[in-house]
């Protein structure tokens, strides 16, 4: 009887085949021709073949390199540590993190380290000794199944590298048993096994201990545990160490602080590392490394090395692990490293530009707020003298007014922060409908749309606007140009909503708003490009605000001064540094006599009884 494979091409009849079954017994010719004997821990089996690709070695951190030339990782393509050009780089492979994550084998980030977990579903009534050399028959890479074992009538057993268990999973459905089924492999990235790497006893501990003795370098100060679970003198006392697991990583730790804790360089290379929880004990442990080879692990995430942020590394090597290949060139790998080891001048072996900082020695602090920056008295005066106006009529319940105000092609635009979550959750619910955040807003059209374009379009929306009252003496000014024709500057300060009704309450918010305008054609200034930015306030801009009693329409009677008045007021609040409307009102308490306010203002001031928010910032 013949048989047909899956691609539907006549096969040889089962009792002429290689495999002749599981009571048939079964070849291991190939695998004699390749040296592999299926060996356990002892012998020259999977763990020996760990190292799949060139061993990175770890360089002298303390030679001298300042005769070779500086690296420059924006100017060339991307090599590997082995010298050779990565092609993943160019072609746009890798990038697990940016649109695959689906797995070992489909469309994540294939890693050549780790451990796999091979799953023979109903594989329970087959012998291990055909099942095992007859997936080897056609598998194109030797393997030694460890921990093969049977879960209900499963079988599982592990691998632990990348390459064999792709070649394991392409052997599936390609052997037909004597009952004419096939037989499946399932793959499956996986943990180490629990009950493979034990806890270390203390005799095993002291064989480690000589086995670190070994790999020392006392001349460079230099450890070399690269593969440390297949070193022959660890192998032949069968005591297992695996870096990837806590207990084995905190032992390790443990005899280099107590044995030499002035250990400058650490080779971590090819031991299927996948976090570097234990290893942030390095920092006060072993404060003097300086160079850290963590090369050919199993390191998915940039954020894992966040834990070894306190070392002062100069080198440090991460080839070949699948972080590497979440960026989207070299150099954006190179500036994630270098943000969190910026004194590193080596990574992967090459060596990087000079890092360049503006830190200094001794500890600063940022200088005190100024205040308001007007730029000239001139510009103050004018600027004061507008803003109280404008928000008179702003808050005065009518908006109309400020048509006057305006140019005929003003423009104005007004944004909001936006919670992309909820967008109710920020409080601003009234401002979002016209609130043109261009993160928010990405249709072309409707971001003109709500850019409010001539005058009256400008007043009208604001009139939409909930009514509000703004502490004048919170406003802060920076001037940003001043011209014969134009003055541009930013107001910032905080405003409340009015009540106007028993179901809304009173919110306090803060508001940035910049104006450009330029001399009205009577007098004053014309706006033609208003800017309002909305917020919430702080709550240290909410316990500051309306400390000062708001101005009552009889002392602030701006738009009605006359021109002596309006001149003694601007001279008045020069000399003494307070606000307009405090000047305005000691004036007018002093029924406009100069010296006799100027004369109160001072004995007032010596006695402290003016509060601070009567002063200009």
């Amino acid at each position: 009887m013949a048989y047909f494979n899956e691609d539907n091409h006549r096969i040889a009849p089962l009792h002429v085949r290689k495999h002749r079954g599981p009571y048939k017994g079964s070849s291991f010719r190939r695998d004699r021709q390749r040296g592999n004997h299926h060996g356990g821990f002892g012998g020259p089996g999977l763990l020996s073949r760990l190292v799949i690709d060139r061993d990175v070695t770890m360089s002298d951190s303390s030679q001298d390199s300042s005769s070779q030339p500086r690296y420059n990782p924006y100017g060339r393509e991307f090599c590997k540590g082995d010298g050779r050009m990565d092609r993943d780089w160019r072609q746009g492979k890798g990038g697990g993190g940016r649109g695959g994550g689906r797995g070992a084998f489909r469309g994540g980030t294939r890693s050549r380290t780790g451990w796999f977990k091979i799953t023979i579903p109903h594989g329970k009534k087959y012998d291990k000794k055909w099942l095992v050399p007859a997936l080897q028959d056609i598998c194109s890479i030797p393997y030694t199944p460890i921990q093969y074992h049977d879960d209900h009538n499963n079988v599982h057993f592990y691998v632990d590298d990348f390459t064999t268990a792709s070649a394991l999973r392409k052997c599936s459905r390609k052997v037909t048993d004597c009952d004419g089924y096939k037989v499946v492999v399932h793959i499956k990235r996986s943990d180490p096994p629990n009950f493979l790497f034990p806890n270390l006893k203390v005799e095993e501990l002291e064989h480690l201990k000589q086995c670190m003795s070994k790999r020392f370098d006392g001349s460079q100060q230099a450890l070399d545990l690269t593969s440390i679970h297949t070193d022959p003198d660890l192998v032949s006392q069968n005591i297992k160490v695996a870096l990837n697991r806590k207990t084995n990583m905190e032992a390790v730790i443990k005899i280099i602080e107590e044995n030499i804790p002035q250990l400058t360089s650490l080779n971590l290379s090819h031991n299927c590392i996948q976090r570097l929880d234990e290893l942030s004990e390095l920092v006060t442990k072993v404060p003097h490394l300086k160079a850290l080879n963590l090369s050919h692990n199993d390191l998915k995430s940039e954020h894992e090395l966040d834990k070894l942020k306190g070392l002062k590394l100069v080198e440090l090597w991460l080839v070949r692990n699948p972080l590497c290949d979440l960026f989207k060139d070299p150099s954006s790998y190179v500036s994630a490293v270098c943000q969190k080891f910026p004194q590193l001048l080596k990574l992967d072996g090459n060596d990087l530009p000079p890092h360049i900082g503006f830190d200094v020695e001794t500890p600063t602090t940022l200088p005190p707020c100024k205040g308001s920056c007007f730029g000239s008295d001139d510009a103050k005066v004018y600027i004061q003298r507008f803003l109280q106006q404008y928000y008179s009529v702003y808050d005065s319940g009518d908006r109309q007014s400020l048509l006057g105000a305006y140019h005929d092609d003003a423009l104005l635009s007004l944004t909001t922060p936006y919670n992309v979550q909820n967008p109710s959750r920020s409080g601003l619910r009234e401002y979002f409908k016209d609130s043109r955040n261009l993160k928010r807003t990405k249709d072309s059209t409707m971001r003109f749309h709500l850019l409010k374009h001539k005058r009256l379009n400008v007043v009208a929306l604001l009139n939409e606007l909930p009514k509000t009252q703004h502490d004048i003496t919170s406003f802060t000014v920076d001037v940003n140009a001043y011209t014969n024709t134009l003055l541009s500057f930013t107001v910032g300060g905080v405003f409340k909503e009015v009540v106007v009704d028993d179901k809304s309450k009173e919110s306090t918010r803060a508001f940035s708003r910049v104006f450009i305008t330029v001399p009205a054609v009577n007098s004053g200034l014309c706006i033609i490009n208003d800017q309002l930015f909305i917020r919430m306030a702080t709550t240290e801009q909410i316990s500051r605000a309306f400390v000062a009693p708001a101005p009552t329409p009889s002392s602030s009677p701006v738009p009605t001064l006359t021109a002596p008045q309006q001149e003694m007021l601007s001279t008045f609040s020069l000399k003494s540094g307070m606000k307009l409307e405090w000047s305005l009102k000691c004036l007018q308490d002093n029924e406009w006599d100069l010296n006799k306010a100027a004369q109160i203002f001072t004995q007032l001031k010596t006695a402290g009884k003016i509060p601070d928010v009567a002063f200009l910032k």
